[in-house]
């Protein structure tokens, strides 16, 4: 099991995911979203495995204009642009992912 959780420093549901594995006594990568960002790929492979309108945080102040975008590929370079406007914590188990916390998802993956 390879588990990345990509989150941001003060959200706590990113801090609930991480106890959840250390409780666990799993290993897991820890990404700061707004210090790092993330790849590509690495959102491409979400959005695969959550679907585009899943990674939207829509608490964030900007998220009214990301949804009103018209095309997905627009969505998605503003998302790669801006980190902050992804819903937090992002957890992936090589092409698995959850969007928020979801420890009913990740008991499957043991």
């Amino acid at each position: 099991m390879n588990i990345q959780i990509f989150g941001k420093s003060k959200c706590f549901d990113t801090k609930k995911a991480e106890r959840y594995f250390k409780e666990r006594r799993v290993k897991f990568q820890a990404i700061d979203l707004v210090k790092y960002g993330i790849s590509k790929g690495e959102l491409q492979s979400v959005k695969n495995a959550v679907g585009l309108e899943a990674l939207i945080d829509a608490a964030h102040p900007d998220a009214a204009l990301v949804t009103y975008l018209a095309y997905d590929t627009d969505k998605f370079e503003k998302l790669l642009e801006d980190p902050r406007l992804l819903k937090t914590p992002i957890v992936r188990n090589g092409r698995q992912a959850t969007v928020g916390y979801c420890p009913d998802v990740w008991k499957t993956w043991a």
